[in-house]
């Protein structure tokens, strides 16, 4: 029996090949734009199913672009493949059981949503092949989206120019069309640099940029009363100085990550948060400098798009989970608390069902939701381009991200369902934006509305560049 969209059936096509493309890139975790074994398995993929290639994207040596078909409308869509620190784990086992201690891991389902991205592009590339309809599809390939902020660099780039619309999903604990709530951040290092000293022989002659660290985080602390309810601040010492305690620290540095509801909102709260370090500087009589490591946009949602994609959704209904994937579920669970599965159903506006091991509906478009934001680089591609984005289930109900009870999922037969039904979501969206240019227009409409009210700014400087480690470039 065909399925009932066309794309569909192009998706199922080669749905094995792509399963093998996410596991592939499961087995290789790697950080912030040093993606190069994942990258590498992208592109292999790109080429062999005839797409035209661009390499080391924005000049990003683990970005690429694949590109196909001729005339019409550019559809972006966007995939990821960049993993974490500290969240290496065996796959498929209900207990912690790191592969390497310390190592990295997929605790953000990155290997799943860049093979979806993938394969729901080659589906449309596929259709368009077999219909002679004159639109483009476009794959983008985006590294370091867990705070590198790549994709802030193509859009500074121009390489979203001339896109009409972009596609993407994140794997989720549920499935929804996402309602766009995210918050614009920013990165910024701040290096304190003082005089060293005998700590204990001549503590008068030194400066500590230690203190000037400690100090900052104080102030910062004191500053969370004074900001708006929905702004974050989070902070990593990268130099603490040493670990010599009788030397008084001449250098230090902590990186600020800094959240808040929108640009104008986030301009605002840098304003603040670069005076408390020159407060702190001032008390312990030494120099701050500072330079940004990253920044990324709130996302802006798009109303034709969100319900182009909800009738997709719709369509095609819950993932189809059997009893192996719920049985492997209910063991994560027992791993999780009644809180973890209590937010889940709070981002979704909906009473908790604790009994539920796996998400067996599809939310509605309208529904209420709160709580559980936080900041993604697709934020910039929303305000270059008309931009939706799915949440598509691939884990346990209230399995809490960045965790390695993800990682331990990330290569489940539950993982691989959802996947293709992203899959299958994104292509269909990308087909009704072909075939319905009034559906495209009112999504191009909506956005350019919304960019008069309010011009896009990047938030990175233009003399900032991606941090891209030597062995990646």
């Amino acid at each position: 029996m065909k399925n009932a969209d066309a794309v569909w059936d192009h998706v199922d096509a080669k749905r094995e090949d792509f399963v093998a493309l996410a596991d592939r890139v499961f087995d290789t975790p790697e950080l912030l734009y040093a993606e190069v074994a994942s990258c590498a398995a992208h592109l292999e993929m790109l080429e062999a199913q005839g797409f035209r290639v661009t390499r080391d994207a924005a000049g990003i040596p683990t970005a690429v672009i694949g590109e196909a078909g001729e005339g019409g409308p550019v559809i972006a869509i966007l995939g990821e493949y960049d993993a974490l620190p500290g969240l290496s784990q065996a796959p498929g086992v209900a207990e912690h059981r790191p592969l390497v201690e310390g190592g990295s891991g997929h605790g953000c389902g990155h290997n799943l949503l860049g093979s979806a991205a993938l394969l729901a592009a080659t589906a449309i590339k596929d259709w368009l092949a077999a219909t002679g309809i004159k639109a483009r599809v476009r794959y983008y390939g985006c590294p370091a989206e867990e705070g590198g902020a790549a994709k802030t660099y193509m859009v500074r780039e121009g390489l979203f120019d001339d896109v009409a619309a972009a596609i993407t999903w994140h794997p989720a604990s549920y499935t929804c069309i996402d309602h766009a709530n995210s918050l614009a951040n920013t990165r910024i290092d701040f290096t304190f640099h003082g005089r060293a000293a005998h700590a204990a022989g001549a503590p008068e002659l030194g400066r500590s940029a230690l203190d000037a660290v400690e100090l900052m985080n104080v102030g910062v602390n004191y500053l969370r009363e004074h900001m708006p309810d929905d702004a974050r601040i989070h902070y990593a010492y990268m130099d603490a100085g040493g670990t010599a305690p009788n030397v008084v620290q001449a250098r230090a540095t902590v990186r600020q990550l800094i959240r808040a509801r929108d640009l104008s909102g986030l301009r605002a709260l840098v304003a603040r948060v670069r005076k408390v370090a020159d407060g702190a500087a001032l008390m312990t009589e030494t120099q701050v400098s500072t330079q940004v490591f990253s920044g990324v946009s709130n996302l802006l949602g798009n109303r034709p798009l969100e319900e182009a994609m909800q009738r997709t959704l719709d369509a095609l209904g819950p993932v189809p989970f059997d009893e192996g994937d719920r049985a492997f579920a209910r063991e994560i669970r027992k791993t999780l608390g009644e809180d973890d599965i209590t937010a889940t159903f709070r981002r979704l506006g909906l009473e908790p069902d604790y009994d539920k091991p796996l998400c067996d509906f599809v939310a509605p478009l309208d529904r209420r939701s709160g709580g559980g934001e936080g900041s993604t680089d697709v934020g910039d591609v929303s305000w270059a381009v008309p931009t939706v984005q799915a949440r598509v289930t691939t884990c346990a109900l209230g399995t809490p991200f960045h965790t390695w009870q993800l990682t331990a999922q990330g290569k489940s037969p539950m993982a691989h369902k959802g996947m293709i039904h992203a899959a299958k979501t994104m292509a269909a969206t990308a087909r009704i934006l072909i075939e319905e240019p009034a559906t495209l227009a009112a999504a191009q409409t909506a956005h350019r509305k919304h960019l008069e009210r309010t011009p896009y700014v990047c938030p990175i400087p233009e003399d900032v560049h991606p941090p891209i480690p030597r062995k990646a470039a």
